[in-house]
């Protein structure tokens, strides 16, 4: 069985960490202020007593570049992960099986993973989805290969989880996962030094482009949501929360039947 190579691990990383940068970059350029207030609870900002104008822009903004950029680096990882299981032992992307983001054999046993960045990932009917992924998933392998042994792995980039049998699957996370995955004890701290490559350079790009949406949103926002430099609350709400009014359905007039 091949083992795994850091310098391999090291240069995939490096190739492709760029790729996050620039669908970073890319979603804040893209953002509309408008439907950045939509989106977030305005009641929570003013709980916060968020006085100024920019506070508030920065405090929206970054709310939704955090939820953003999780997502972004989640896609980020499960590449990494299913790059290096399929360098120590053949694994691929499934693209047969339904919500399967790995598969591979290991030491007589059959895995099937849904990787996720975190353990504090999901409600119950997502958790349900999975759990669905995973009997039907089986169903299709047994039925090619009846003495297929099949683990079901819900796998998490980082975090620890103390109660690894869970109702129908496994769930492992942090060392753990990288180290299923890749016979490696170490990856999971291996691998923190190449994440930071070209950071610097790119966080600096990010940053001016940040600084300049900043700018525009509070300008936006002063214009819009604030009178005489106060902010008005109650019109955020408003825009925010207001149902919209119901529009009435207009009838036909009947044709007159002919006599």
């Amino acid at each position: 069985m091949p083992t795994l190579n850091l310098k391999d691990v090291t240069e995939y990383v490096e190739q492709n960490i760029g790729t996050f940068h620039a669908k970073r970059l890319e979603k804040l350029k893209k953002l509309n202020f408008r439907e950045v207030l939509k989106r977030k609870n305005p009641y929570l900002f003013k709980a916060k007593n968020i006085l100024t104008a920019q506070d508030l822009v920065k405090n929206l903004l970054d709310a939704y570049l955090q939820s953003q950029e999780e997502t972004l680096f989640g896609d980020f990882l499960e590449g990494v992960a299913i790059f290096v299981c399929q360098k120590v032992f053949g694994g691929v992307k499934s693209r047969v099986l339904e919500g399967i983001d790995l598969e591979f054999p290991k030491n007589g046993n059959y895995y099937i993973i849904e990787i996720k960045s975190g353990p504090n990932w999901g409600n119950s009917s997502q958790i349900k989805k999975m759990k669905d992924n995973f009997k039907n998933a089986e169903k299709a392998l047994l039925k090619q290969n009846k003495n297929l042994k099949v683990v079901a792995i819900n796998g998490c980039c980082y975090g620890i989880e103390n109660q690894a049998n869970k109702d129908g699957y496994q769930k492992i996370c942090g060392q753990e996962f990288w180290q299923l995955i890749s016979d490696s004890d170490t990856l999971y701290t291996d691998i923190i030094e190449p994440l930071g490559h070209q950071a610097k350079e790119k966080n600096e790009e990010f940053l001016k482009a940040y600084a300049k949406v900043v700018n525009q949103f509070t300008l936006k926002f002063a214009q819009d949501f604030c009178d005489e430099g106060v902010i008005n609350w109650q019109k955020i709400v408003e825009f925010n929360s207001k149902r919209k009014p119901k529009v009435a359905k207009t009838t036909k007039p009947q044709a007159k039947k002919n006599k």
